[in-house]
């Protein structure tokens, strides 16, 4: 019971600082799939980020938060873990190949209404619209 408390005060400060930053996700906003994948979503909404991998026998096990800046054609995002476990890490840096987990940046080289792509170096991430 105490863990699902830390997990609904992390969310709500998430979801605070969000409202209080004003931010807009602008063309992000939604949820997007990684091609190549059944199984990991980002989402965006306001300066909120949602990370899910609903291989997950427990969906909440697959869903990291975090608030994300984006600026030109870079993204900033800043992870957040209620449960401060290793599989809240492996979600972000195994299953989505985004590392650090708790600083990601990367350049936006496509972002339209139907596909985002992201890159970093030599590394690319492809997403479409779901």
């Amino acid at each position: 019971m105490a863990r699902f408390f830390k997990s609904l005060l992390l969310l709500s400060v998430i979801l605070l600082f969000s409202c209080q930053e004003g931010h807009e996700a602008g063309d992000l906003l939604g949820q997007w799939r990684l091609k190549g994948s059944d199984t990991n979503y980002l989402s965006f909404s306001g300066s909120v980020t949602e990370f899910r991998d609903i291989s997950f026998s427990d969906i909440a096990l697959g869903q990291i938060y975090g608030n994300f800046q984006h600026k030109g054609d870079s993204l900033f995002i800043q992870c957040y873990s209620a449960r401060e476990t290793a599989s809240d890490t492996a979600v972000i840096e195994n299953n989505f190949g985004f590392r650090p987990f708790n600083d990601i940046r990367v350049k936006i080289t496509v972002l339209d209404k139907d596909q985002l792509v992201l890159t970093r170096g030599d590394k690319t991430w492809s997403f479409e619209k779901y």
